[in-house]
């Protein structure tokens, strides 16, 4: 009988997990990114400790790039007034830049083979799959696309999202601060969108901003929106004006779309952000994208396993379970969100909360998950 074979289109998180767990049970797998390792990603770099006992069952400890240990949030309205909160389940403040090439190690390690290319074609023909990669072509039972926000691969398969304009982009950068603390995560409010701090692995602060288009487009770069606007809250304002920028330029991701995603296309299993995004203030984006690729490895091992499963099935099982696991999480995040960009709403949901504690761990709740087991 042939080794059964999977390619996975992306080596972010999710594409690099399932790469892993994959190739530790056997099965090839061919792993196409774009980039080179090591790189920065625009991302909030907060990992919630749910994933812990699924990468513990990989052999995957992460504790040995030193990650922060985060149990504390700070949430600040625009007018800069704050309130606290523990994080029970708690996180890692962890960058993409040593994460990303630590999981890369692994999947090497496991048998992953990993090309440095970007694919330009997936077509599914007589129940097998062809990817074009640089004219070479390679073929394959499975793809899962694991290739982010937003890639040429969502036009070329039609995705209705990507027909839509969205009105948000993103923007990271790494700063040095010797007052953050290093187990906390805050999140601040200001006119346009909301920005996290946290401090990684590297000993940086990672500061990562959700901004709508429309507040930012009469700026000519983020330094000046970063003084006209973010800095109109006087929490950020404070850390601005203590803090040392460590990369020379921002990074950005323009069109960010929070809109509904098909989680199949042609047969492609999405996984990560191209099955659908949380919003950042959550802070379970990086979780959500790790559980996907268990969730969609489970399916397709059950593949293999079970005789009386085609390729159906094998669709219907993986959407279910994401529907299960995540769609209620996104939910909760998008009712959040709209609470937060609104000024009036966030200044009544503070009191709100100042009055009654208790609340705060419930929302958090809503948008986090359980332990995740293998």
């Amino acid at each position: 009988m042939k080794k059964p074979r999977i390619i996975i289109i992306g080596g972010g998180l999710a594409g690099l997990t399932a790469a892993i767990d994959l190739c530790k049970r056997g099965i090839e797998v061919i792993l196409f990114e774009k980039e080179e390792y090591p790189h920065h990603k625009v991302c909030g770099e907060y990992l919630s400790t749910e994933v812990l006992p699924y990468y513990d069952s990989l052999g995957i400890d992460l504790h040995e790039l030193n990650p922060y240990k985060i149990n504390q949030l700070e949430y600040s309205s625009n007018s800069g007034k704050v309130i606290h909160c523990d994080l029970k389940m708690g996180g890692l403040g962890i960058s993409r830049f040593n994460l990303d090439h630590f999981l890369f190690r692994s999947a090497i390690k496991a048998g992953c083979t990993i090309i440095n290319q970007q694919v330009t074609e997936v077509n599914f023909e007589k129940e097998k799959f062809k990817v074009i990669a640089k004219e070479q072509k390679f073929y394959s039972d499975f793809v899962l696309g694991a290739f982010g926000k937003r890639s040429n691969l969502d036009k070329k398969l039609e995705r209705n999202f990507i027909k839509n304009q969205s009105g948000w982009l993103a923007i990271k950068a790494h700063y040095k601060d010797a007052d953050h603390p290093g187990n906390l995560v805050s999140l601040h409010n200001f006119n346009g969108g909301y920005c996290g701090l946290s401090r990684t692995e590297m000993n940086t602060v990672n500061v990562c901003y959700l901004a709508t288009y429309s507040s930012f487009k009469k700026y000519k770069n983020t330094e000046a929106y970063k003084k006209a606007v973010l800095m109109k809250n006087p929490r950020l304002n404070e850390f601005f004006e203590r803090s040392e920028p460590v990369f020379q330029k921002d990074l950005s991701i323009a069109q960010v779309n929070f809109d509904k995603k098909s989680l199949i296309e042609n047969h492609v299993l999405m996984i990560g952000d191209a099955a659908g995004l949380i919003h950042p203030l959550c802070g379970n984006g990086m979780a959500m994208a790790i559980h996907s690729a268990k969730l969609a490895v489970e399916s397709l091992v059950n593949f293999y396993t079970r005789k009386e499963l085609n390729r159906q099935n094998v669709e219907n099982i993986y959407r279910e379970k994401w529907q299960n696991n995540f769609n209620n999480r996104i939910r909760s995040g998008r009712v959040l969100q709209k609470i937060l960009l609104n000024n009036t709403l966030s200044e009544l949901s503070q009191n709100l909360i100042g009055k009654f504690p208790g609340i705060m761990p419930h929302i958090i709740k809503s948008t986090h998950g359980k332990p995740i087991y293998a």
